[in-house]
């Protein structure tokens, strides 16, 4: 998992869940399980991430990773580039188009460098209400939406999110003029959004990564949008110790691999994958939900003060978001795309007032 409105626009992608990297990423290892026995002498299975090494999702991986080599024999090589090693998730991108990576773990980040309708089921704050909306509107549009990958060289092999973005902060925020004083991260290979984000009075600074915990530590930021998983893997919320205990968005990432290397696989092999890969992003998602909570209880232990907006405050968000729609609308989501989560979400929600 290697990087968006006050989503997007307050760029929250970037740390795509270095858990749900792992989890997913493991997914890879299936993949490997079954290709072609004529490509099993030098077989090669190549992943970028953002997942930390030697975290223990790393060494989960690495394990199937083993299995995976051991079955395939020969001189078959499993790699995992963690770290964030091989770049950001554009630059991964980049990288399977160019064949040095078969596939990648990415957020809506890197997953709209190849097929830029994707943003519209994360870049759209306050949007979705609730996990069962996100998992409605991402089910009627996933047919579609893996067509257009496929149709671009890649193939999806499982869905999953990583929580809800929040705000972290050096100093107490409440209210969105709060946040204009500060200084946010913002996604360096995202110009639209530094560009809302500076249109409505706020301050980016475009990143990488890598660069996320040292520049909050030296005041370069002091807002950092993150899960709350990544925010207390990452310790950022040492430096950061305020969180917004608002639904900003949610992440949303995929596991995705080149045509190419799906094609070497038996007709066997891929049908195996799809169960298997279906299965695996049902159990991710669970997870990655349920440690939402178990983060912030966990930060709020070792410090963490959560700031709960009001009734008036939260209006002042909603009317943000009210006010960054038309603006995301034909640039970071294609308009035909933006529309169609609309209608899902009232038809869900028309439904559900029954």
């Amino acid at each position: 998992m290697n990087s968006n409105s006050l989503t997007s626009i307050f760029s929250p992608t970037f740390h795509f869940n270095r858990r749900l990297a792992c989890a997913l990423i493991c997914i890879a290892g299936s993949v490997s399980l079954v290709p072609s026995a004529a490509h099993a002498a030098d077989k090669q299975l190549r992943i970028g991430t953002l997942v930390p090494k030697n975290s223990l999702y790393h060494r989960q991986l690495m394990e199937i990773g083993e299995t995976w080599r051991t079955a395939q024999g020969g001189n078959a090589k499993y790699l995992v580039f963690t770290d964030g090693s091989q770049g950001g998730e554009a630059e991964m991108a980049r990288r399977m188009r160019i064949g040095q990576l078969q596939g990648a773990l990415l957020s809506v980040v890197g997953l709209r460098e190849i097929e830029p309708s994707i943003a519209a089921l994360q870049v759209m704050p306050l949007l979705f209400r609730n996990w069962d909306e996100v998992d409605y509107v991402r089910e009627k549009m996933r047919p579609a939406m893996e067509k257009k990958f496929l149709d671009k060289g890649f193939v999806v092999l499982a869905w999953g999110d990583a929580g809800w973005v929040r705000f972290f902060s050096k100093d107490p925020a409440l209210r969105p003029d709060d946040f204009k004083r500060m200084k946010f991260f913002a996604w360096g290979a995202e110009p639209e959004q530094q560009a809302i984000m500076k249109s409505l009075g706020y301050t980016p600074v475009p990143l990488e990564t890598t660069d996320i915990l040292p520049a909050i530590q030296t005041g370069m930021i002091n807002v950092v949008p993150s899960t709350p998983y990544f925010a207390l893997a990452s310790q950022i919320y040492n430096t950061a110790p305020h969180m917004l205990e608002i639904n900003w968005a949610p992440i949303v990432g995929a596991l995705v691999v080149t045509k190419k290397s799906w094609d070497e696989m038996t007709p066997e092999a891929r049908e195996a994958v799809r169960v298997t890969s279906d299965k695996a992003g049902v159990q991710i998602r669970a997870k990655a939900r349920q440690e939402v909570d178990e983060a912030v209880d966990a930060m709020k232990k070792r410090g963490l003060t959560v700031n709960k907006p009001n009734a008036e405050q939260m209006r002042e968000w909603n009317d943000l978001a009210e006010e960054l729609y038309p603006r995301i609308r034909g640039s970071m989501v294609p308009a035909e795309t933006f529309d169609e989560v609309f209608a899902h979400l009232k038809v869900f929600r028309a439904a559900k007032a029954k």
